[in-house]
This record gives structure tokens, sequence and C-alpha cells, in this order.
């Protein structure tokens, strides 16, 4: 007998699929036009370029990578330059504006692996000794099984000479760096021991000779990552929920903005999140109000916070939001949203560990839902229970799924699907973040308590804007970011750690959690200047930008508003006045 849970998650999906041939509804969408195709040859062959290159020197930190990359890159700048720019149409023009940029961004992503690299090289000397070894293998030279058991034996000696000279001087790098030397460590590992189950497989002399010297430095690799785990970066085990980070500096985000094509100083954008934050928080106070409260707005989130589902029931409420959701959007016309696309989202249940660094539900065409399970402790399923509570969950269903991500993977898969080389969280998560404004301005939330719901997500995608560059400024530690998004937007402190945790120890990009409110302007921007100038029906412009294809929000108004393109394009859409 099937259990209730999965009965449950199974209605999100009770009706009947059609046959993939009808879906989906292409016959009613307002498409985006398509690009030119010579352009769309380029990018395919690009991305083929790029991932060989990324295939083929697989070792991280090895000279060769970055100098094969660096030719790749610069190889096809000089093959964009020899296209006839003038000649293309506008959906061209944009493609080959984002393809020079993908290159570029790679070149600007090369130079700070080299420089963080530089910083690292005391505490990883060997890197080039164990790549030698793999790209022997590559380029099929091989090595001579007692010639490399001296190798492997000198790489381990060497490894415990830089061992013993940072347990012996361990504060002389900052802890930033220790934590990217031992993931460093960690990953040359990995290389070593590929290398070695290779030779070992076929070559009978191979394991005579390296068993005991591979082993050897393998173990003094595993020690050694260790060490500037603990002693260099001031942290414990692999569980040491403490959030280290590694800031990238002022230079660093403004050359990130300009790849991101954003017109603004991180100075200025902070400026934008805190304008932002205070019309918020003017709306918390009126819905507090509202709610009784006077005008302490904590007090309503307190009691909103305490509205939550009984444990097991989620599942239901979010498959209930969603069709709420859906209805929503529908009987305004405000987009098209295809059959098979409201039937082909399913749903599982978040980890405990996973919600240490996902303390919410995430989306897409799997919803993860973060809930209590039954090994957490009292404290923190309280705390899950708060966190996700019926109107937060409300305010963000449609976030995660229609008209959301799940909506953007569907469309992203079918149309202008050359773009995803170009995908950006600005228009990923801009969009998302978009409609939850949208939604906002057309009066989906009931109620007072809805309200403060939204609210809450809405605030809190500012106060990201502002942890997360004060944090790259170096102006912010991970501490009083968590104390930031407590004191000031009401989370629960569980919940700030992970939040900030996912953000600086959880492989995200610096500009990522920028995106999220950054793009809704963008997108609002262009909503108003289309949709409010008259040059497009509500329905027209979202159905244009979904099928568009994920990039910049910049291009995508270059797309749609036919904005005069060239060769030499620099940003400069002031999207937001000051």
């Amino acid at each position: 007998m099937s259990s209730p849970l999965f009965a449950i998650a199974c209605l999100c999906l009770s009706t009947s699929l059609p046959a993939c041939a009808s879906s989906p509804a292409a016959s009613t969408l307002h498409a985006a036009p398509a690009s030119g195709t010579d352009v769309r040859d380029l990018i395919a062959r690009f991305e083929a370029d790029r991932g060989a290159v990324q295939r083929l020197w697989r070792v991280e930190g090895a000279k060769e990578r970055r100098e094969r990359m660096t030719q790749c890159m610069r190889g096809w700048l000089d093959e964009l330059a020899k296209v006839d720019f003038d000649a293309l149409e506008q959906g061209g023009k944009v493609d080959w504006i984002l393809l020079a940029r993908e290159a570029r961004q790679e070149l600007s992503a090369l130079e700070l692996q080299e420089q963080r690299w530089k910083e690292m090289a005391e505490l990883v000397p060997f890197v080039q000794r164990i790549a030698a070894l793999a790209e022997g293998r590559r380029t099929f030279q091989g090595t001579a099984a007692e010639k490399a058991a001296a190798e492997v034996d000198a790489l381990a000696k060497e490894i415990a000479a830089v061992r013993a000279k940072v347990e012996e001087m361990p504060d002389r790098w900052p802890k930033s760096v220790g934590l990217r030397a031992s993931e460093a460590v960690r990953s040359l590992r990995g290389d070593l021991d590929e290398w070695y189950r290779f030779g070992k497989g076929y070559d009978p002399l191979f394991g005579w000779w390296l068993d005991q010297p591979w082993r050897a430095a393998s173990d003094a690799l595993d020690g050694y990552a260790r060490v500037l785990r603990e002693k260099v970066a001031k942290l414990g085990g692999d569980d040491d929920k403490t959030i280290v980070g590694d800031p990238i500096g002022r230079e660093a985000l403004v050359r990130d903005l300009a790849m991101a094509f954003i017109a603004y100083t991180p100075e200025e954008l902070v400026q934008i999140a805190e304008r932002e934050f205070a019309w918020c928080e003017a709306r918390m106070k009126e819905a507090s109000l509202a709610m009784g409260f006077g005008d302490d707005w904590k007090k309503a989130l307190e009691k909103v916070k305490q509205d939550h589902v009984a444990p097991g029931a989620q599942p239901a409420l979010i498959r209930d939001l969603s069709n709420e959701s859906i209805a929503f959007l529908e009987s305004r016309e405000l987009l098209t949203i295809p059959a098979f696309a409201k039937e082909s989202w399913r749903m599982e249940m978040m980890t405990p560990e996973r919600q240490l660094v996902s303390p919410f539900f995430t989306g897409g065409e799997v919803i993860s839902v973060s809930f209590p399970t039954d090994g957490m402790t009292h404290e923190q399923k309280l705390m899950s229970l708060r966190g996700n509570n019926v109107h937060f969950s409300r305010a963000t269903v449609h976030h995660e799924l229609i008209p959301g991500h799940h909506l953007q993977q569907f469309m992203t898969s079918r149309y202008s699907t050359w773009r995803r080389t170009f995908s950006t969280p600005f228009w990923t998560e801009g969009w998302a973040l978009y409609w939850e404004t949208r939604l906002w301005d057309l009066g989906f939330a009931k109620t007072p308590e809805d309200q403060v719901g939204m609210l809450f997500w809405r605030m809190h995608r500012c106060a990201r804007i502002r942890f997360s560059l004060g944090f790259h400024l170096g102006q912010l530690t991970p501490q009083q970011c968590i104390d930031m998004l407590v004191n000031e937007v009401g989370h629960e402190r569980d919940n700030a750690e992970a939040e900030v945790r996912r953000s600086f120890n959880g492989g995200y990009e610096p500009l990522y959690q920028c995106a999220y409110m950054l793009g809704a302007l963008q997108l609002r921007a262009l909503q108003k200047e289309l949709v409010g100038g008259g040059k497009r029906t509500e329905r027209e412009f979202h159905d244009a930008v979904m099928t568009s294809g994920n990039m910049p929000i910049e291009m995508v108004r270059a797309l749609l508003a036919k904005v005069p393109l060239m060769r030499e394009f620099v940003p400069s859409w002031r999207f937001y006045p000051l």
C-alpha cells in the first residue's frame, strides 16, 4: 500500500499526460523572433571547444589548463572579429554580443584563478608535479613505472615538508586562502588517485613499483588537506558549520557587474536595495496595522510564522497553492501556460543535511520541500515550521513552479535553446521574483497575513544585495550578515545561518544573491516600457521573455524593443532611477 505522503504527492500529476506532439500549445504562444543561424552554429562550436578543453586539461590549478583555455578564448574572439556584425539581424547581433561576452568572461575568470593560485602558491607548490603525471596519461606518453615511483615518492616528501611549515606558522595565511587550498589539495588527491587507478589496471609492473609510494602520497594529501582546514581555515571536521567565505573585492565586483550587463557600481546597488527595503518596511507597517499590531510589524511577522500546516501536510499545501497561482494567472490572461507544463513537475522532501544550506524549498521541474523531519531536534522542527509557514509558502510556490522556475526550465528546453550558453541568474531568479512583485501589484495577497508573507521575501531579497555586496567589499563579516537577516528581516537564526552559509560556502557566484531583486527590477522597467507604453499586451510581453531565452536582461530589451546595437557594445541601461 502506498504511504499517505506518496499519495498526496501523486495528486500533483493526477490527470493524464498529453501526447508529446501536442505540447506545448505553441499555436497560442506569442514567441520571440528567432536568431540568425550563422551565430547559432558559432555558439555550438564554441561550446564544443570549451567543453573539450575542460575535459582534456582536468587538473585544477595546472598552468597548462589556464594557458589552453586562454588560447581557446582568444581564438574565439579572433573568430568573432571576422563576422560581418552589421549584416546580422537583431537576434544575431544579440547572440554575437553575448558570445563575445562569454569568451571575455572566461578570460576574466582565468585572471581571477591565476591570482588566487598565486595566493595559494606556498600552500600548494606541488600542483605542477601532479599535473605532469596526469598530463602524461592524456598525451599517451606514459612513464616508466620505476621512474614514476621515484616521482611519487618525492611528491610525498614534498607534501610532508610543506605540511610541517604550515603547522609551524598556520596564521601566516588568511582563513579563506586556507580553506581554498584545502579544497584544492582534495581535488589534487582525486587527480593522483585517478592516475594511479589507470596504470594499476593494465600494467603489471606499475602496481609493484607504485602501490606503496602512491598510498603514501595519497594519504599525505588527505592529511595535509585536514591540516589546512583545521589549522589555517580554523574549521573543525567536514560537518563544521562555521562560515569562512572568500570575498573577491571591489575591483572584481565591478568587473563581474560589467560582464552581467549591469551598468551600476556596487555602491549604487546598495543604495537601490536600501530604497526598496524602505518601501517594503512601509508596506509591512500597513499590513501590521490591519492585523492589529500598530506599526510593530515584527509582531505581525511573529503571528504569521505560527500559521503552519501539520507535519505531513506540506505537500498538499504546495499542490493547492500551485493550482491557485495558475488559476490567477490564466483568469487574467497574463501569459501562456502550456498544458504539459502544468502536469510535468514533481515533488521530493529535502533531507535534514540539505536544509542546513537550503532552509526553504527550492523549485524547478522538481520542487524540494523543506519541512521538519523526524530526526531533527525539537527546536529545529519549530524553526523549520515557522520558516515554512502557510503565508511564506503562498508567497513562493509560484516563484518555484509556475510562472517561476519550473515554467522557465520548461520553456528554455523548448525555445531559443542555444541561448542556454548565456544563462544568468539575473534572468533566472529575476523572472521568478518579478512575478512575486507583479502578483503583489495585481492583488494576489488576499489578507494582511498574505501581504506580510510576500513582503518578508521581498525584504529578504533587498537584504541579499546589501549583505552579499557588503561581504565581498570587505565591509561585513558572515556573522554581521546573519545578524542583518535576523534583526532587520526577521529570519529565524538557524535559517539565517543557512542562508549566509548557502551564499558564501555553497558555490554561488558573488553576484548571485544580488540577481533576484536586480533582475526583477530590470523586468519591471522593461514591462513598463513595452506594456505600459502600449507596444505589447501583458501576455505578449511575458510570452516573448519566456521564449527569447536565458540571457542578460539588457539583451532581452535589445531584442524585444529593437534597441540599436553596435559591435563595441557597452552596458548602459539605467533601469532604476537614482
